[in-house]
């Protein structure tokens, strides 16, 4: 038997955070007594700075139930920071981690297979969405092009696979060496080369509350997907001015060709066409190299993740 953590960041949840106990509650009790994990298994809710009352419903939790444990974050630091948090406090605690989402949309009885995965000695189990019907229409469009767009950009990404995994301790370990500020998890964790395989992840509807990833939430982790793990974009603007070189070279000998013919006439309107595309494309291009040149400023700095105010924990469970 395993003594298994489920980390679960927490943002605005109070609608939903007394269910999802309770359903995971079931869980350890169904698994303990298949003799999968050991009764000291533990779920850490992790408060991302929510604004509601999602902190004091964790600590009434943890004082009512033995398997929940909480971690207060001084401030929000986002679900990437939030989930790396809890995986390096329930690292010591637990032979393994499983991290997934509070609303808990995600397939519970997918864990129980990636527990029996991991004893046929996989170290990294990733669930992977085999319907999303349950998702909003243009998150599910979303989504498909973003994984689309990250396999042409050359990112190494498990398709259809969000933050729902199972992640041994020693895998664990390798991942608290890497110290990057502009953390994606989904990219990182297929670059530590662990044996690996997946499990069907079926995503059911949220009993209450709304999701509170965003379209600006999801595109802000897109670029960051594709800039923190790809240069192609760089390379694209490099191939982009060759082309308008190319081209700004046939318009010249068009040009000497109508001066020549004497047809050339002084058009304003394919002039100022002209100028507000290519001036387009050049802020276009600047903006993709500020956006590699801001990671660099902020992984220069090297500030810490996440700060944490508070953790619930029972003294005697600490150690492992």
């Amino acid at each position: 038997m395993i003594k298994l953590a489920i980390v679960s960041p927490c943002y605005n949840e109070e609608e939903v955070l007394e269910q999802s106990a309770a359903r995971l509650t079931a869980l350890f009790d169904e698994l303990v007594g298949k003799e999968k994990i050991s009764a000291d298994s533990f779920v850490l809710f992790v408060n991302d700075g929510s604004k509601d009352r999602t902190w004091n419903i964790i600590k009434k939790l943890h004082k009512e139930n033995p398997y929940v444990k909480g971690m207060n974050l001084a401030r929000n630091v986002g679900h990437q920071s939030a989930i790396m948090a809890g995986m390096m406090t329930a690292k010591d605690w637990s032979d393994a981690v499983v991290t997934i989402d509070a609303d808990l949309q995600d397939d519970l009885n997918a864990i129980e297979e990636m527990i029996d995965a991991y004893t046929a000695g996989y170290d990294v189990v990733y669930g992977v969405k085999v319907s999303r019907q349950a998702d909003p229409l243009l998150k599910r469009l979303s989504a498909t092009a973003f994984y689309k767009l990250q396999r042409r950009m050359g990112v190494e990404s498990i398709y259809n696979h969000a933050d729902f995994r199972f992640l041994s301790r020693r895998v664990l370990e390798q991942l608290s060496h890497y110290q990057e500020r502009n953390l994606y998890l989904r990219g990182i964790i297929p670059l530590l080369g662990f044996p690996s395989t997946t499990v069907d992840d079926v995503i059911r509807e949220r009993t209450a509350g709304s999701s509170k990833y965003t379209l600006r939430k999801m595109l802000g982790l897109a670029l960051d997907g594709i800039t923190s793990f790809s240069v192609k974009p760089i390379y694209g603007i490099v191939y982009l001015g060759i082309i308008f070189v190319f081209i700004s070279i046939l318009i010249g000998f068009y040009v000497l060709y109508s001066l020549i013919a004497g047809t050339a006439e002084h058009g304003w309107a394919s002039l100022m066409l002209s100028v507000w595309f290519v001036g387009g494309v050049v802020l276009m291009s600047i903006g993709a190299v500020g956006l590699y040149i801001g990671k660099i400023y902020k992984e220069v700095k090297h500030r810490p993740l996440y700060n944490v105010e508070e953790v619930l924990c029972d003294e005697d469970k600490q150690s492992h």
